[in-house]
């Protein structure tokens, strides 16, 4: 057995000659255990609340979307559909048409998009998922599916026919609003809401859907006009490959953007969010192992002695020095896998048993993402190494020649 490790290993497991370095000892090994369990349980906190933030763009947002670099709509003639329908990869397609309008219902005022959507759209996303109530559009283009903000702040009514949702939206030109005949200056679509969805606060305010010639007719679009079309792609179907084919396929310039682009702002807010605590709890881990040079520092002067002995038997000054970097390293190591090891017993225990909970009814989101093993493992690693070899360079030649006094 290597001669640094042996007595490396004697030194860990066994009792010093002054209670105080037992406890000086015991007490870094417990804050290694805490930092890395805490460590790795506030990222496996913060990877379940940006799958939790994420996980409702699923449900509303497509595989891809593409919409025009320039302008606000894209010409989509029967043809050309066929064309993206036929590309491998693709699943399905659906036209879509958003739009900035004003609603009144019931003597409530409120501004929303309308979003015209193809049948065909019910297969692009998960439309059951998001149906709070009611039903989805039908073939009739009197049928709207209101936000649930939306419905709540207008006291929407479902499937009353006997009071309409106006839906309002500039009628096109130059001209001036007309404030003496707003029908003079407004296109105007009664509807009816058959359904409520409800995804989050932000869409639940924003969007009501309605048929997309409906909304063709609201703004004076021709057939073969849209905002933008939205895909549903197979699996294992090669993005980057469609990109190119779907740009080839139109003869203006077009953005192709997939989930992560769509909501790329959220995604930024996350990941500075979790480089930030990662980046606190790193620090505060540097602070702690601080207590294990300390520590290490009081055995060097505890053992200081026995290291004169050592050396006078023939033993190296690197070789002292590597006794207490491997004590060190191995007070860290253990202290990091019993951490990881509770850190991953909580996070399980909460995924499964729902232990903290935002409020009631909704469980604080954790995952389980082997990434955060690594990453734990490997700071808690790489700054117990640090220390351990900091507080190993105490051993020098003045230091030794101090144990003859």
């Amino acid at each position: 057995m290597n001669f640094s490790f042996y007595i490396a290993k004697r030194y860990l497991v066994s009792k010093n000659g002054k209670n105080a370095i037992n406890i000086i000892n015991i007490l870094s090994f417990i804050i290694t255990v805490v930092g890395t369990a805490a460590l790795f349980i506030v990222l496996s906190g913060f990877s379940g609340l940006k799958d939790f933030s994420t996980e409702f763009s699923s449900y509303f947002d497509p595989d891809l979307k593409v919409t025009p670099l320039n302008g606000k709509v894209l010409e989509i003639p029967l043809s050309r559909k066929r064309d993206l329908e036929n590309l491998s990869g693709i699943e399905v397609i659906s036209a879509t048409i958003e739009e900035k309008a004003f609603l009144h219902y019931d003597g409530k005022n409120d501004i929303a998009y309308i979003k015209g959507v193809e049948p065909s759209y019910e297969q692009v996303i998960k439309t059951d998922t998001i149906l709070l109530y009611g039903s989805w559009l039908g073939n009739s283009d009197m049928q709207v599916v209101a936000g649930a903000a939306i419905s709540d702040e207008m006291s929407l009514q479902v499937d009353n026919y006997g009071r309409f949702l106006q839906i309002m939206v500039p009628k096109p030109g130059k001209n001036a609003i007309n404030t003496m005949n707003y029908h003079d200056s407004f296109s105007q679509l009664d509807v009816v809401a058959t359904g409520i969805f409800s995804v989050n606060e932000n869409l639940d305010s924003k969007y009501i859907f309605t048929t997309i010639t409906a909304a063709r007719k609201l703004l004076d679009y021709s057939v073969d006009m849209a905002s933008s079309v939205e895909i549903k792609l197979n699996a294992g179907a090669d993005e980057d490959r469609l990109r190119e084919e779907i740009q080839s396929l139109f003869d203006v310039p077009v953005v192709i953007k997939n989930r992560l682009q769509m909501n790329d702002g959220l995604y930024k807010m996350l990941n500075s969010e979790n480089l930030a605590v990662y980046l606190i709890f790193t620090l505060v881990l540097i602070i702690a192992l601080f207590n294990v040079v300390g520590s290490i520092m009081m055995m060097i002067l505890d053992k200081k002695q026995n290291l004169k002995t050592l050396k006078d038997l023939g033993a190296s000054l690197p070789s002292l020095r590597k006794i207490f970097f491997i004590q060190g390293s191995l007070m860290i190591t253990a202290g990091g896998f019993i951490g990881l090891f509770i850190g991953v017993v909580f996070v399980y225990a909460q995924i499964e048993f729902k232990l903290i909970y935002i409020q009631e009814g909704l469980a604080y989101p954790f995952a389980m993402d082997i990434k955060n093993v690594f990453l734990a493992v490997g700071t808690i690693g790489a700054l117990g190494t640090l220390a351990s070899y900091v507080a190993s360079r105490r051993i020098n030649e003045d230091l030794l020649s101090q144990a003859k006094l």
